[in-house]
């Protein structure tokens, strides 16, 4: 089937199809500057409110060569903006809106967008970085209070129509290390990722017309961006934005929204499965989930007990589409996510780049194929040909996952290769230790990192935030030590045990673990550690 020119083209089709179908759902929040009793959007409804704002972008002088900043949180507005602006073949710089001033000033200076759209209440924050930007001048527009006249560019647009390779949006990757790099994704690329997901089939079945997307994942994330949005107006159904998941507003929500398709990240399951049973839970239309990251030992329970299946994936911002365990016997014990498919290819790699037999672990790396590596992928990083060709290197994109592939071709996830912990010669997934941890029914969050040793090299320690109620006690140490002896080879359990309060994360609920500790900082010096390394033993 063949892909329509750009984003705004397969909007614009869609709305002719379904124009009564309902496009952007908000569930009702008593209290919120915005959209308190919710709010329901048709595809008509949002065809004339994306006339509105195109025609106001392109009387300013908008076109293609030209970025607009969108701070709009997960605000029906972002959609809007962007497919008025897709529509001109302008990009967009989603901006998280937990960013602070230096974070915001980075991006835009970077991605040296012409113009910023924001909520309200961080106008100001985004002025404070207008005038400290060192590029061209930055106007910083409140959405709910736009000029009748937007102001124009500091350049004019490029003479091209808007098609496939097009930019449209640049995507901000969130780094564990260094500053984030800016991918540019092309409308080639949200319409693959759209289309991949309409085509997955299995437990995940998208019908069209019918279904309702309520993904809690920020719309600065290809998931929630790219891969949901795009599916949903390829297929005439709609998008339920949420404000972050919350496991007390989850089914309340999920019922009020009648949604029939939810996203997840690991850290839901184990937090709804920790909530009281409630009727809505028994009551929803939910017909499968997606996502990445549930405890294989939470998988089953979490389907006995609320009755419908989760579908493991992979993906990256770089790759757009994604692999996923959607076709029984699906292997939910496990880390598996799928197998590669024509137009998504893998290989598991030493090093060096060179292949490995099936059923050892290497780095994943993955194509489109061998004819066009690239196709539908990124299409490189702003403004930083080095890291993009360092990441293309032997024609393959390097992941920097660490997986298997079983005979059969089912590839099982193990860890990042940075969070692997090397231990008086063994190496150590951290995500393991994890999974393990977190099966615990004392512990809420876990991050599990290495710490320096001086004899061993490293010393595997884990950072726990303990479940409410639980108090932070060396009892409470010592029995989450045993846990993890009693599960894992002697080598694997925790040497050091320190419990915190919380845990930083990124805007997706991704563990920042360079940022528990200040940079230089011995985490063994951390009062109220706990030392189990005398009880490691054979």
């Amino acid at each position: 089937m063949s892909l329509p020119a750009s984003v705004y083209a397969a909007f614009a089709a869609t709305a002719a199809k379904y124009p009564d179908h309902s496009f952007l759902c908000v569930p009702s929040r008593p209290g919120r500057d915005y959209a308190p009793d919710g709010l329901e959007l048709s595809y008509r409804q949002a065809v004339e409110l994306v006339a509105a704002l195109k025609a106001s972008y392109a009387a300013a002088g908008y076109g293609p060569g030209h970025r607009v900043g969108l701070l709009l949180e997960m605000r029906p507005e972002h959609f809007l903006h962007f497919l008025a602006l897709n529509a001109l073949g302008c990009g967009i710089v989603p901006v998280n809106p937990d960013y602070r001033h230096d974070e915001m000033l980075y991006q835009l200076d970077h991605s040296e967008a012409d113009l910023v759209i924001s909520v309200p209440h961080r106008v100001a924050d985004l002025q404070k970085v207008a005038r400290e930007r060192t590029a061209k001048p930055l106007p910083v527009l409140d959405a709910t209070a736009l000029p009748p006249a937007f102001p124009a560019p500091q350049s004019p647009a490029r003479h091209e129509t808007p098609g496939h390779e097009t930019e449209a949006s640049l995507l901000y990757t969130s780094g564990t290390t260094g500053r984030p790099k800016g991918c540019i994704l092309s409308n080639l690329y949200f319409l693959t990722a759209g289309a991949w997901y309409r085509d997955l089939g299995g437990v995940v079945a998208i019908r069209e017309g019918e279904d309702r997307f309520y993904n809690p994942l920020p719309v600065f994330h290809m998931n929630h961006f790219a891969v949901t949005g795009t599916c949903a107006i390829l297929t005439g159904n709609c998008l339920i934005l949420t404000e972050r998941f919350s496991p007390n507003r989850w089914w309340q929500e999920i019922a009020e929204t009648r949604a029939t398709i939810i996203h997840y990240l690991g850290v839901v399951p184990p937090l709804l499965l920790n909530q009281p049973e409630t009727a809505l839970e028994k009551q929803h239309r939910v017909r499968f989930g997606l996502g990445a990251g549930v405890e294989p030992e939470l998988h089953g329970a979490f389907e006995r007990r609320f009755g419908f299946p989760l579908a493991e994936v992979w993906g990256m911002t770089e790759t757009g589409r994604i692999y996923c365990d959607c076709h029984e016997p699906r292997q939910i014990d496990t880390r598996a996510f799928g197998r590669p498919l024509p137009g998504l290819e893998a290989i598991v790699a030493d090093e060096q780049g060179r292949e490995l037999p099936r059923g050892q672990e290497g780095e994943l790396l993955v194509r489109h194929s061998a004819a066009d590596p690239r196709y539908g992928f990124f299409s490189g990083y702003l403004k930083n040909d080095a890291a993009t060709a360092e990441a293309w290197a032997g024609g393959w994109f390097h992941t920097g996952d660490v997986v298997r592939m079983a005979d059969d071709g089912m590839i099982c996830f193990v860890d990042r290769r940075k969070n692997i912990i090397r231990r008086s010669g063994e190496n150590i997934a951290a995500a393991e230790i994890e999974a393990c941890l977190q099966a615990h029914d004392a512990v809420a969050q876990v991050a599990v990192l290495a710490a320096p040793d001086e004899i061993r090299e490293q010393e595997v320690m884990a950072c726990v935030v303990p479940m409410a109620g639980q108090a932070p006690t060396g009892a409470l140490a010592a029995a989450l030590f045993d846990w993890c002896n009693e599960r894992l080879a002697y080598f694997k359990a925790p040497g050091w045990l320190l419990f915190v309060d919380s845990l930083p994360t990124t805007g997706t609920q991704k563990v920042q673990k360079t940022q528990i500790f200040a940079p230089g900082e011995d985490p063994r010096g951390r009062p109220g550690i706990h030392d189990f390394r005398a009880r490691k033993k054979r």
